[in-house]
């Protein structure tokens, strides 16, 4: 496997003389290629994925060609080791991006020994999506970046979530004769009080099977800052705050100083998450309106993405009421799914046919969202149901000859079906049949309409009660 040094002089390597002759014609060709100096072979942008890139190479041929990378992709390589990865990373001052996804970074870092004064003051994004690094290391690796904006930790397979110094959490050693409701006095991290990462701003968490909020509460506590969280395809249920857990164990949690000595303040979903104004939701186990509505205390979100989730497995409603009804519960989000801003009369329209559609159900069965739309538009009328399907039966006259009737006809019946009703009434067999429709409103405009099509519905000739169908012969047409 080479190493990142080696790589690079594979897709960078200084050109070589190369000579072309004719061994006929005795002649030889030499063209010259002007050496670049190593510093100005290597981009500011370095990609080399999927290079089976396993170390880093000679420390000062790096130095050499490295030294203005500003962006580096090392995805889909064969990394393993963090003394590597840093030995890679110090010979880059300028780094504003590393993407090091799908590398193998599953190693505790707390072994290696990592020169505490070391920093990246200039990168602003990390990707670490499917390297399968533990949180200790995150914490570690965060420590060196004091200028980090933007971090990808998705598929990661987390099912919690622990920035924190692990140095309080729970080390009761139970064996199997412990009783599960025994108490534990262990000190539990405070996530409140940990506000290290004070400059992340967008946060890429998705495919993690984390299926409690509570668990993610604890991403806004470490990164107070957040404005754009991603939990994509990861299986949350809920985004109530689920304590009983909490309560089985009889944990002795430390208490801000703002809190009350009786501790009873109850946690919301989204005290974490003050600054937060995107969140993306989209293929997740959210299944009630209840969820929807704790999207609209969250007091900076503006911007949200929820589709794909079983909520949206009914058939009750249509993409269009959905909409709506999601706009209606709302009104903090201006920007729903993509799109563009929900505009004045969307969002009117939204309420009030979230009013309407409440207005059906029983008082229990409606929400709090519902009465505080009452209070602004009022109580509505319900809208009138305009039934614009044709009239199923209408009587018309039929002519045939000097004879004359006035009958009652299905016009769903074709014109084939309806020669053959005629047939008692006309005296000859539909086949010899002619028909004409005659509108009473435009007859002496422009004429009977003869009928030809068999299989046409006799509503497709917008018949009305009034109307006339004249019966002949094809027979006696001829004759004529």
């Amino acid at each position: 496997m080479p190493s990142l040094l080696e790589a690079l002089e594979q897709k960078y390597g200084e050109s070589s003389t190369e000579s072309e002759g004719s061994e006929d014609e005795g002649i030889s060709v030499a063209i010259f290629v002007p050496c670049k100096s190593p510093r100005t072979i290597v981009p500011s942008l370095l990609v080399l994925n999927d290079c089976d890139i396993a170390t880093a190479g000679e420390k000062e041929a790096l130095v050499a060609k490295c030294a203005c990378v500003e962006e580096l992709d090392l995805a889909k390589n064969k990394l393993k080791d963090w003394p590597e990865v840093f030995g890679i990373l110090q010979q880059m001052p300028r780094l504003k991006f590393v993407n090091l996804s799908f590398n193998q970074l599953n190693t505790p870092l707390k072994n290696v020994e990592v020169d505490r004064n070391l920093q990246w003051q200039q990168l602003r994004n990390l990707v670490l999506n499917s390297t399968y690094i533990d949180w200790e290391s995150v914490q570690q690796i965060l420590d060196h970046l004091p200028g980090l904006e933007e971090l990808h930790l998705s598929m990661n397979d987390y099912n919690n979530v622990n920035l924190c110094d692990d140095r309080n959490a729970c080390r009761c050693e139970k064996n199997d004769n412990t009783p599960d409701e025994s108490e534990c006095f262990c000190r539990q991290a405070n996530y409140k009080n940990k506000q290290k990462h004070g400059g992340i701003r967008k946060l890429h968490f998705t495919g993690n099977p984390v299926d409690k909020w509570k668990e993610i509460c604890k991403l806004g506590y470490a990164f107070p800052s957040l404005e754009s969280l991603v939990l994509a395809d990861c299986p949350i249920e809920s985004l109530d705050i689920e304590v009983g857990d909490d309560v089985k164990c009889n944990r002795n949690y430390e208490r801000s100083e703002s809190e009350c000595e009786s501790g009873t303040a109850k946690e919301s979903p989204h005290d974490s998450f003050r600054t937060l104004k995107f969140l993306n939701l989209n293929s997740t186990r959210l299944s009630t309106w209840d969820d929807i509505e704790r999207l609209s205390k969250f007091p900076a979100l503006h911007c949200v993405r929820v589709q794909g989730c079983p909520l949206w497995e009914s058939n009750e409603y249509t993409e269009h009421e959905r909409r709506q009804l999601l706009i209606a519960r709302l009104p903090n989000v201006e920007i729903l799914n993509g799109g563009g801003v929900i505009g004045s009369d969307e969002r009117e329209d939204a309420e009030r046919a979230f009013i309407r559609y409440y207005m059906e159900k029983p008082e229990s069965d409606r929400p709090e969202r519902y009465f505080e739309l009452v209070a602004i538009h009022g109580k509505l009328d319900p809208l009138v149901n305009i039934d614009l399907s044709p009239e199923k039966r209408v009587k018309v006259t039929f002519t045939c000859g000097s004879n004359s009737e006035v009958r009652s006809v299905d016009v769903y019946r074709t014109v084939s079906d309806l020669k053959t009703k005629l047939e008692p009434f006309a005296g000859f067999s539909a086949t010899k049949m002619r028909l004409f429709y005659a509108d009473q409103d435009f007859r002496d405009l422009q004429g009977p309409e003869e009928m030809k099509y068999p299989h046409k519905q006799l509503y497709s000739y917008n018949i009305r009660s009034g109307d006339e169908i004249i019966i002949d012969s094809k027979k006696k047409i001829l004759e004529k």
